[in-house]
């Protein structure tokens, strides 16, 4: 049974302006919808928080804040956001719909990339990222489910969820544990090892070795790191190099 089917969200209409249609992604901290800005009459994607993180305050108040930092970023390789509001228990960002596919579809499908076609997805995902550390933020969940490429051939950077600003005034977690019950947040294949460790400080370079991740894994179809859990995949990040 498809439980999109079955959401209670598609149909409805968010802060009286955006229509939610069709489920695209659930992930560990939002779903994701395709949608209208009945307003603009423009397609839309809308990330709506879990309920049981948009429960939380200090939670709530901190992806609106980070959500403000990454709508004043610009950029041509990253998803824009439009938007953001609550409705009811619903705590939502409006951001660009990109139709396409996403770079691990692209490695679903087509296994390892040829030098030219890996670079040609890495140096719009690196221009993205270089916008967004210019701008004082850092995205700390850069995987392929990230890296959208539209029907034309363009590549964006999606989901800043995790975003950090730097020298935000709160003292946000650099760590990987949160308030989301001890979860590890990001994909563990992609985290570097700062990201890992308890307390241990972070910034852009974070980004730039899960970019390093991301270009390996183009290029020979897998990921440098494997394992049977999470742990153990966290173990090798940490004491482990990169295979040759």
């Amino acid at each position: 049974m498809d439980m999109a089917l079955h959401d209670p969200l598609i149909g409805t209409l968010l802060d009286n302006r955006y229509r939610v249609e069709q489920r695209i992604a659930t992930g560990g901290m939002s779903t994701v919808y395709k949608g209208t800005d009945t307003r603009l009459d423009r397609v839309v994607a809308l990330k709506v928080m879990h309920p049981q993180l948009a429960g939380d305050e200090g939670f709530t108040a901190r992806f609106i804040r980070e959500a403000k930092a990454v709508a004043k970023l610009t950029h041509p390789n990253v998803v824009n956001v439009f938007d953001q509001g609550a409705d009811g228990g619903n705590v939502f960002l409006a951001m660009e719909y990109v139709p396409g596919r996403t770079l691990r579809d692209l490695l679903r499908d087509r296994g390892a990339l040829s030098a030219r076609a890996a670079l040609d997805v890495l140096e719009p995902v690196l221009a993205a990222l270089g916008a967004a550390h210019r701008a004082g933020l850092v995205h700390r969940d850069v995987k392929p489910e990230n890296v959208l490429i539209t029907e034309s051939g363009l590549v964006k950077v999606a989901d800043f969820g995790l975003v950090r600003v730097l020298g935000s005034a709160d003292g946000a977690p650099t760590s990987t544990s949160t308030a989301t019950g001890g979860t590890v947040m990001g994909t563990v294949s992609y985290l570097a090892p700062e990201q890992i460790l308890p307390d241990a400080p972070t910034d852009q370079r974070v980004d730039v070795y899960a970019a390093g991740i991301l270009l390996y894994e183009m290029l020979t179809g897998r990921r440098p790191h494997t394992g049977d859990n999470p742990v153990q995949v966290m173990y090798k990040h940490l004491h482990e190099d990169v295979p040759a």
